[in-house]
């Protein structure tokens, strides 16, 4: 069919163009599922169940591990297991729509069963401190939180940029040797590639496991005397940290950092990826600051 100017015009049949409004209806509630904010969500490790609860999305999460314990809210929430070992039959009567992993703590096999299950997944994948602020913001866009993420993202970014700004200003000679405790008995300490190693590094100190090239290497007494940490930090991530290393401060007698009581305790939030690491380095730098005016020169 031609117009007076010579023009073709396509002629539509009614019920193709039905159909074709139908298919782009569908194509647009689609996007509109695939952009909606995951309303069942399983957490596969605290620091991503700390990270959804900060992004206010608590109520969507369904299941956590059994060593979810922050927030309080997580508590109430589906066990599913272990990080290493979490029990798929229990995600899967979720019917969860996102399940979230840390790549520091879930086995890659996880990941892959969920998959193949046909279950959504996101694997955060920051390890290191300089790296967590973009996970965060990664996160936040498979959760359709890219606002809450990005306040998030940049609390820490400022907290990291000024310690890291006051370390600056600390003189080499002047930089003193910590020594962070994980577990004492058997003595497992913070090493190579870890968010303490880097908590420390920001603040300004020497940590005498970093050199070991594993994470988290188990220390004998006789190499912690030789190395002489002049600061010991412990962890309180399992629990009363000081009743249980009073066999290990004895054995450790000897050290300047003992007998003049350069000793720091402080709770878990730097072992975790999430979003209390800016306030464990705020800790950890109030402590270490008091320490550091005690120690030798």
């Amino acid at each position: 069919m031609t117009d007076k100017t010579g023009r073709k015009h396509r002629r539509y049949d009614p019920g193709v163009l039905r159909t074709a409004c139908l298919c782009a209806a569908f194509v647009l509630f689609g996007a509109q599922l695939q952009a909606a904010t995951p309303q069942r969500i399983v957490s596969l490790a605290p620091a991503m169940t700390e990270i959804l609860f900060a992004l206010d999305l608590g109520e969507q999460v369904v299941g956590v591990t059994s060593f979810c314990d922050r927030p309080q809210k997580a508590l109430s929430r589906t066990r599913v297991g272990g990080m290493s070992n979490p029990s798929l039959e229990a995600i899967l009567a979720l019917k969860p729509d996102l399940v979230v992993l840390s790549m520091d703590g879930n086995p890659r096999e996880v990941a892959q069963r969920l998959e193949r299950l046909g279950v959504k997944i996101h694997v955060f994948t920051a390890r290191r401190m300089e790296d967590i602020p973009q996970g965060i913001r990664d996160l936040g866009k498979d959760l359709q939180a890219p606002t809450a993420a990005e306040r998030l993202a940049q609390n820490l970014e400022k907290t990291i940029l000024r310690h890291a700004q006051v370390a600056e200003t600390v003189p080499a000679a002047d930089r003193k040797r910590a020594l962070f405790v994980i577990w004492p008995e058997p003595l497992i300490v913070a090493g190579t590639d870890t968010l303490v190693d880097d908590a420390l590094t920001l603040l300004g100190f020497d940590n005498i496991a970093a050199g070991t090239g594993v994470s988290y290497p188990r220390f004998s007494v006789e190499e912690v005397l030789r190395r002489k940490p002049e600061v010991i930090i412990f962890g309180q991530g399992q629990g009363a940290m000081a009743t249980l290393a009073e066999g290990l401060m004895q054995r450790l007698g000897s050290l300047g950092a003992i007998q003049e009581d350069r000793l720091i305790f402080v709770d878990d939030a730097l072992y975790r990826a999430g979003p209390r690491i800016a306030e464990g380095i705020a800790d950890l730098s109030h402590a270490l600051n008091e320490r550091r005016e005690h120690a030798p020169p």
